[in-house]
């Protein structure tokens, strides 16, 4: 049985900035980071001390979503997730700006926000860690 599905973002290196930026921008709660230093040792593939501060995994609780994160694994290339979209459900267009504001902050808005024929206010921006966002303030008659 599936129980949910979530997001899971992969960052480039810059897994810590990101986490402390969504729990801001999304009012998040940090449940763990765990570092690739916080991995067992392994005497045949010691971990490099540049990548020890890096994200291995991180779980953030936005609202009743769960939101993982983690930096490219050392080693593997970098892919910009711009294949990552995220939608957003937010009960009021006061907070709807708040977090739009937020998100927008050093990324590139792709629709302003404005009314929708399903919101009351809706828009789309990319971060400046490269995630595309959908946000939406829910219609009163869906609440």
């Amino acid at each position: 049985m599936i129980l949910g599905i979530y997001p899971y973002l992969v960052t480039n290196g810059n897994g810590q900035e990101a986490v402390k930026f969504y729990e801001n921008a999304l009012d998040a709660k940090v449940l763990y980071v765990q570092t690739f230093g916080d991995m067992p040792k392994n005497p045949e593939r010691p971990t490099p001390e540049e990548v020890k501060d890096l994200v291995l995994n991180a779980h953030l609780k936005v609202g009743n979503t769960d939101l993982m994160l983690s930096d490219t694994f050392p080693g593997n290339p970098y892919q910009l997730g711009s294949q990552v979209t995220i939608a957003i459900n937010i009960s009021d267009v006061e907070k709807t700006k708040e977090v739009f504001g937020k998100l927008q902050d050093g990324g590139q808005v792709h629709m302003p926000l404005q009314e929708t024929f399903w919101s009351p206010l809706y828009g789309q921006v990319t971060d400046k860690f490269g995630v595309m966002w959908q946000i939406s303030t829910v219609a009163a008659e869906n609440k």
